[in-house]
């Protein structure tokens, strides 16, 4: 997510932030369902119907975070009209988010947003850095296992795969496996793509997608075919790289993803454990 839709997102989500009298702070679901980019109310219910039975599941009560109330809205130059309405802690509108679509960039964002309990925008942004690499690098490990499972299928071998990979590796980076990880000071008995950063691990998912693809698409049954397939696409998405100006090989790598994601849910638990109430 780019840096200036970052910022320009907390600073409406800031707007719509309100205080109680023991400074608590809460937002209005009717200004979060804008916020989030749902354009019907009786769509955003459902989403904080599931955010309410999450509550519950998780030990709290529904009702220190959702807090029903009334409000008068005009609808007409001398006409208003008493809708329902909800006061939401930071905890309820973070299940809210969470209960969400996160394609949805205002979801995505909101996610990361409520689990913070900062104004600062450079931890905000980086906490959205940190969820975005996870991300992508467990969507990397899911399209890999297709993979894997889809050459099992075919060769019935279940070493293909890592030999496939590895020249998949050679084909985008130049090296292989063994010697990115040496170039990159990546223990052996570590993943490459767990130190990566995030635009090389789009890069390795899309080339491993568009061979799953062609793979079925083409009916390619024999190990050789496969490794040759995922070669040129990996040799494609290079190009692509090194026309846009980027060298996937001279990229530092960058933090070991384990650790950022035992500090992503260590941020997590300590929110969900001890959420303020209303």
């Amino acid at each position: 997510m780019k840096k200036d839709i970052i910022r320009n997102l907390t600073m409406d989500f800031e707007s719509y932030s309100n205080k109680t009298e023991n400074d608590i702070e809460f937002w209005f679901a009717r200004d979060l369902q804008h916020l989030l980019g749902y354009y019907e109310w009786r769509n955003f219910t459902k989403v904080i119907n599931k955010a309410k039975t999450s509550c519950e599941t998780a030990g709290h009560e529904i009702s220190d975070h959702f807090v029903d109330v009334n409000k008068m809205v005009k609808i007409g130059s001398e006409t208003e009209r008493d809708i329902n309405d909800f006061m939401l802690t930071r905890f309820a509108s973070y299940l809210i988010a969470q209960n969400g679509d996160p394609q949805k960039e205002e979801i995505a964002f909101a996610q990361n947003y409520f689990a913070v309990k900062t104004r600062k925008f450079e931890i905000i942004e980086q906490r959205i850095k940190d969820w975005e690499r996870l991300n992508a690098r467990q969507k990397l490990s899911l399209t890999e296992k297709d993979l894997s499972q889809l050459i099992f299928e075919r060769t019935g071998n279940d070493k293909d795969f890592g030999i496939i990979r590895s020249k998949g590796d050679k084909a985008l980076f130049g090296f292989s496996t063994r010697e990115m990880k040496s170039k990159l000071g990546i223990k052996s008995n570590r993943p490459l793509a767990d130190f990566l950063p995030i635009i090389t691990i789009k890069a390795k998912d899309f080339a491993t997608e568009i061979t799953i693809f062609n793979v079925n698409d083409k009916d390619i049954k024999t190990g050789q075919q496969i490794s040759w397939e995922h070669i040129r696409n990996n040799k494609g998405v290079r190009e692509l790289l090194i026309e846009r100006g980027i060298k996937p090989e001279e990229l530092p790598s960058e933090e070991d993803v384990k650790k950022l994601e035992r500090r992503v849910k260590s941020e997590d638990k300590k929110f969900l454990e001890k959420p303020e109430k209303l």
